[in-house]
C-alpha cells in the first residue's frame, strides 16, 4: 500500500475502545518498568563500588556484603522482568479475545459486502500481528525509552563530556531508527500483500484441487502460486536485509560507544578528572540508555506489520458494523414476498435482478426458471439473506428480513445451494448445522425427510462418520442429499433449493419430490431454481426470469403455455416425473 492512507474514524473508535480493558494491564507494566530501569542502576553502581570502595579498602566483608545485595536486588529484577512479560501476554490475549467474536463475524459479512478488498479476508491474521506486538519486547522498549534520558543524566553527573558522547551517539541511533521505518516499510507492506495474495489463491486452489488434478493444471497454477509466492519471499528478503542491516549497525555502534566512552573515561582518569569506578559504570549505563533503541529497531518489522494490521482491522470494522441487536419477532407463517426487488453482487456495478414481484403462500411451492445468468442463484442469496437488495425489500409474512437477526432467519428459512459445502465434522454435526450440541432426533429426522437415513447408515461410523474437508469420502449426489437434511434440519418454514436435482439420481430426486410435499403438507413453502423439468413437478406457480427481469410469474401450467416453447415435452416429463415419485 503506497500513498496516504485512509482515516476510519469508527473503526479506530471500536479498536481504542477494546484496547482501554487492558489499560490496567498496559499501567502496571508501566509501573514494574519503573522498578525495572531503576534495579538496572544495580550493575554501575556495584562497579562504581568496587572499585572506589572495595579495592581501595581491601575490606572482604565489604565485598561479600555488597555481593549479597546484588545478588538479591538481580533476583527481583528477574522476577519483575517475568511479571510484565506475563502481564503484557494476558493484555494481548485479552485484546485478541474481545475482539475474536467481532472480527470473525466480520470476516464473514465482508464476504459479501460490496468495497471491503481482500485485505478484510485476513481480519483474523490482523488481529493475531496485534496480539503478538502485544505480547512482543517491542512494548518493553516503549517502556523502557523514556528512561535513555534519565540514564544519560546520570552519565553527565560523572563527567559532561561523557554525558556529551552519550547524548550524541543516541541521537545517531534515533536518526538511524527513522532511516529505518523509512526506507523499509513499502517493503514489509508489499511482502505482506503478496503473501495474502499466494494464500488466497492456494485456498481456491485447494478448494478445486479435483478440477486441478483432472485437467492436468496442477503445473500451471503452481507455477502461477510460485510466482506470487517468490515475489512476496523477495520483497520480504530485501526488507529483512534492510532491517537487518540497521540492527547490525545499531548493535555495532552501540558496542563501539561503550569502548569510546570506556576510551573516553579511561583519559580522564588519568587526568584525575575521574574515578576509575565512574569509568566503568559510565560505559555500563552507557549500554543500558541505549539497548532500547537498538531493540526497537530489531523489533521493527513486527511492529510495522502491527501497524498495517492495526489500518486494516479499523478499515474493516468501519466497513462492516456490528450488527444492531433486533427484536425478536414470533415464528412466521410460510408468506413471502418480494416488492420491487433489485440486487446487485458485492463488488459489481450491475444488478443481477431488477424490479421483481412475486409472492408465496403457505403450503405452495414456486418454481423459479430461466437460462444461465438469469438472476436464479442471486435471487436464492437474496432470499436466504446472505445478499441485502440494493432497492425494493423482501418480506416474510409482511415482516422484511432485515427485521430478523441473521441466525435466527437461517432458522426459519432452509437453504440447498448449487454447490455443497461439508465441514470437517461429523454427518450429524454437518447435519445440524455444526451445532457442538445436535439433537439426535431432530438430525435422524431431517435425514429421513431427505432420503438420506440409509446411506448414512452404510457409512462406516454411521452417523457419526467423520466426512473431512469437502466430504471427500462422498460422491456428488450423496453430498447432496446431506446438504438436503442440513437445510430441513430444525423444521424451517420455507426451503430454498438451488438446482437440487444436479447431483441425485432417480432414489434422490424421489427423495427430494418426498421432501417438497412433506413441506407443503405441513403448511411450509418451497422456492426450487431449476433447470430441468423434474425440479418443477411439485410446483403451483412458475416464475421466469430473464437477465434479471421478470419475464412471467403465475400458475405453473399457465406460465408454461405462455413462455415456453416445446410445453408439451415439459408437461410429459413433469406427469411422468410425479407418476414415478407417487
Amino acid at each position: 500500500m503506497s500513498g496516504q492512507k485512509t482515516f476510519y474514524p469508527t473503526g479506530l473508535a471500536e479498536l481504542r475502545e477494546v484496547r482501554k480493558k487492558s489499560r490496567n494491564l498496559f499501567v502496571s507494566v508501566g509501573f514494574f518498568s519503573i522498578f525495572v530501569n531503576l534495579l538496572m542502576l544495580t550493575g554501575p553502581i556495584f562497579m562504581l563500588q568496587i572499585y572506589d570502595r572495595v579495592l581501595g579498602s581491601r575490606s572482604e566483608a565489604t565485598l561479600v556484603a555488597l555481593t549479597v545485595l546484588v545478588a538479591f536486588l538481580y533476583i527481583i529484577y528477574g522476577l519483575l522482568e517475568w511479571a510484565r512479560g506475563r502481564v503484557l501476554a494476558r493484555a494481548g490475549a485479552q485484546f485478541q479475545t474481545d475482539l475474536d467474536e467481532r472480527v470473525f463475524n466480520a470476516v464473514l459479512r465482508a464476504s459479501v459486502k460490496p468495497g471491503t478488498g481482500d485485505q478484510a479476508r485476513n481480519g483474523l491474521q490482523d488481529l493475531e500481528s496485534m496480539q503478538r506486538l502485544m505480547a512482543s519486547p517491542a512494548l518493553f522498549a516503549v517502556c523502557d525509552i523514556p528512561w535513555t534520558p534519565i540514564f544519560a543524566f546520570a552519565i553527565f553527573l560523572f563527567h559532561p563530556m561523557l554525558g556529551y558522547l552519550a547524548v550524541v551517539g543516541g541521537a545517531i541511533l534515533i536518526v538511524v531508527t527513522l532511516i529505518n521505518q523509512r526506507v523499509s516499510k513499502l517493503g514489509v507492506i508489499k511482502a505482506q500483500v503478496k503473501s495474502n495474495q499466494a494464500n488466497i489463491f492456494a485456498g481456491h486452489i485447494r478448494d478445486d484441487r479435483e478440477v486441478v488434478q483432472g485437467l492436468g493444471m496442477r503445473g500451471d497454477v503452481m507455477a502461477r502460486w510460485r510466482k506470487t509466492r517468490d515475489e512476496g519471499l523477495e520483497s520480504s528478503m530485501r526488507s529483512s536485509d534492510l532491517t537487518g542491516g540497521f540492527s547490525s549497525f545499531t548493535k555495532a555502534f552501540r558496542l563501539f560507544l561503550q569502548s569510546a566512552i570506556l576510551a573516553l573515561g579511561a583519559y580522564y582518569v588519568l587526568q584525575n578528572e575521574l574515578s576509575p569506578g565512574a569509568m566503568i559504570a559510565g560505559s555500563i549505563l552507557m549500554g543500558r540508555a541505549l539497548a532500547p533503541i537498538e531493540m526497537a529497531i530489531g523489533q521493527w518489522p513486527l511492529v510495522q506489520r502491527a501497524s498495517q494490521a492495526w489500518y486494516d482491522l479499523s478499515r474493516l470494522l468501519e466497513t462492516v458494523p456490528e450488527e444492531v441487536a433486533r427484536t425478536p419477532l414470533p415464528r412466521p407463517r410460510a408468506h413471502l414476498k418480494a416488492e420491487n426487488l433489485t440486487v446487485v453482487p458485492p463488488g459489481e456495478s450491475t444488478a443481477a435482478l431488477r424490479i421483481v414481484n412475486f409472492e408465496i403462500h403457505p403450503g405452495t411451492a414456486m418454481g423459479v426458471i430461466g437460462p444461465s445468468a438469469a438472476g436464479k442463484s442471486s435471487l436464492a442469496r437474496v432470499i436466504t439473506g446472505i445478499w441485502h437488495p440494493a432497492s425494493g425489500r423482501i418480506r416474510l409474512d409482511n415482516a422484511s428480513l432485515d427485521n430478523y437477526d441473521s441466525d435466527i432467519l437461517g432458522r426459519y428459512i432452509g437453504y440447498l445451494p448449487q454447490n455443497v459445502t461439508l465441514f470437517d465434522a461429523t454427518v450429524a454435526e454437518n447435519i445440524a448445522r455444526m451445532s457442538e450440541n445436535p439433537n439426535p432426533e431432530m438430525v435422524v429426522a431431517a435425514a429421513k425427510k431427505a432420503g438420506a437415513h440409509e446411506m448414512i447408515l452404510e457409512q462406516p461410523n454411521g452417523y457419526d462418520t467423520v466426512i473431512g474437508n469437502f466430504g471427500g469420502r462422498l460422491s456428488g449426489g450423496q453430498r447432496q442429499r446431506l446438504g438436503l437434511a442440513r437445510a430441513l434440519y430444525g423444521n424451517p418454514i420455507i426451503l430454498v433449493l438451488d438446482e437440487p436435482n444436479s447431483n441425485l439420481d432417480s432414489v434422490g430426486s424421489s427423495a427430494l419430490n418426498d421432501a417438497i410435499r412433506s413441506m407443503k403438507e405441513a403448511g411450509n413453502s418451497v422456492i426450487i431454481m431449476a433447470h430441468r423439468p423434474a425440479g418443477i413437478a411439485e410446483c403451483e406457480t412458475l416464475l421466469v426470469l430473464k437477465g434479471g427481469v421478470r419475464q412471467a410469474f403465475g400458475p405453473r401450467d399457465e406460465v408454461l403455455k405462455e413462455r415456453v416453447e416445446n410445453v408439451a415435452q415439459i408437461s410429459d416429463a413433469i406427469m411422468k416425473e410425479r407418476a414415478g415419485t407417487k
